[in-house]
């Protein structure tokens, strides 16, 4: 699977490497913002609007039918033996067949920021890439997002469990309709497309979800 989403960004994404900000690195995207500004994370009215933008876009991008891909990226130390499978309990606890998971595959790569103005910082970082093909049906996606939406803070689904100096990247790829979600923390969602058209109706229907800090450049988009 790893070697079929290298093919698959090669074919339908030029290249692209899969790292965050995906809306900064594709020429179509929409960034849509998840929780309130300025309001704590824990009031009432965020959750509730963290839950309703992060399953409503899911539920958008993805059908029952779609052929998915669920990648996992810790980006860490070379000798950080502890945080090696760490993401293999994202596939234990949110995918529900046993043997499916077995298919779970992970590569060590180059860390996917080492092509960043300070490379020597990565000399060290590596990024453990995990993949997994699926479908929509066979992920707690509805747990499995609330968790991502958690992750900075101190909750029992955490997945790196408080352990801020690596990094984490949960990443929905639409092998079908070829487009990317990421939810990249409680505040946004990065969603790409290799045809812009497949956006059109996310452009749309949750317009009013779209991050004004980026309204004027999405609007160019499909303007």
């Amino acid at each position: 699977m790893i070697n079929f989403l290298s093919q698959f960004m090669k074919e339908h994404f030029d290249n692209l490497t899969l790292r965050p900000p995906l809306f900064y690195s594709w020429e179509y995207g929409i960034r849509f913002e998840i929780s309130m500004p300025w309001v704590q994370h824990e009031d009432k009215n965020n959750l509730q609007q963290i839950e309703e933008r992060i399953n409503g876009i899911f539920n958008k991008v993805f059908h029952d039918t779609d052929e998915m891909l669920l990648v996992t990226d810790i980006h860490c130390e070379k000798n950080d033996t502890f945080l090696q499978k760490r993401p293999t309990k994202v596939y234990q606890k949110y995918i529900k067949d046993k043997e499916l998971r077995r298919k779970l595959q992970h590569r060590v790569l180059p860390s996917v920021f080492w092509e960043d103005e300070d490379g020597e910082d990565y000399e060290e970082m590596v990024t453990h890439r995990f993949a997994l093909s699926c479908e929509k049906s066979d992920i707690r996606y509805k747990p499995l997002l609330t968790a991502i939406s958690y992750e900075d803070f101190p909750h029992p689904s955490q997945i790196l469990k408080g352990l801020y100096r690596p990094g984490i990247d949960i990443y929905f790829v639409n092998v079908t309709k070829k487009m990317i979600y990421h939810l990249y923390d409680d505040r946004g969602c990065d969603v790409i497309a290799s045809n812009k058209e497949d956006l059109h109706s996310l452009y749309e229907e949750l317009n009013d979800w779209i991050l004004d800090y980026d309204r004027e450049q999405i609007d160019k988009i499909f303007k």
